[in-house]
């Protein structure tokens, strides 16, 4: 039979896991049974993936990253290297909170830096750009960019990863694609 996918040998991939075409799994990495990767995915060295976790097609999940239930990935996700996501507002060893997890969405196009943490219960919209090093505690904006800690909104990016500037008038320009953006009631938007 042939593969639709490819896993490096160390790779571990429980029963049960659903893997799209063209995905590739990397060294050390382990996907638990139940979980749900599109297609064309890059699941990168030393990433858990725990079950019910679902990747939309074309998410890149860089080295070091563990994605515990609750986090859900729109198509074209990108999760820097070593990013971090929670799942219980309050944890304690000695208190069991499994019926507590809270979901956290990441939108068509997002992109979270490296070391980034992103607490539970929000969602980072479409296009969003959070930086290297940021703290997310509350929902970002389609196509803000965050960074710091905790994350503060400091602009805004295109769908192609150019920060844009605004003229009076609300309008950007990609420097990259040529692409028009529209910036009204602190929403931004392609025209």
């Amino acid at each position: 039979m042939h593969e639709i996918f490819f896993a490096h040998p160390t790779a571990v991939i429980d029963e049960g896991v659903i893997i799209g075409e063209g995905t590739s799994i990397w060294h050390f990495s382990h996907l638990m049974k139940g979980c749900n990767i599109g297609n064309n995915c890059v699941i990168g060295q030393n990433v858990f993936i725990a079950s019910a976790i679902v990747l939309g097609n074309n998410v890149k999940v860089q080295n070091n990253v563990s994605l515990y239930e609750g986090v859900v990935c729109e198509d074209d996700v990108f999760l820097g290297p070593s990013c971090v996501f929670t799942n219980v507002i309050n944890p304690r060893s000695a208190v069991s909170r499994k019926k507590e997890f809270k979901k956290t969405l990441i939108k068509k196009g997002a992109t979270i830096g490296a070391n980034a943490t992103i607490l539970c219960g929000i969602t980072i919209y479409e296009y969003a750009f959070i930086g290297a090093g940021s703290v997310v505690t509350k929902n970002v904006a389609a196509y803000a960019l965050v960074t710091g800690n905790p994350a503060k909104q400091t602009g805004w990016m295109s769908e192609h990863g150019n920060k844009l500037h605004f003229n009076e008038k609300g309008i950007a320009v990609c420097s990259s694609t040529g692409q028009t953006y529209y910036l009204k009631n602190n929403q931004v938007s392609k025209m």
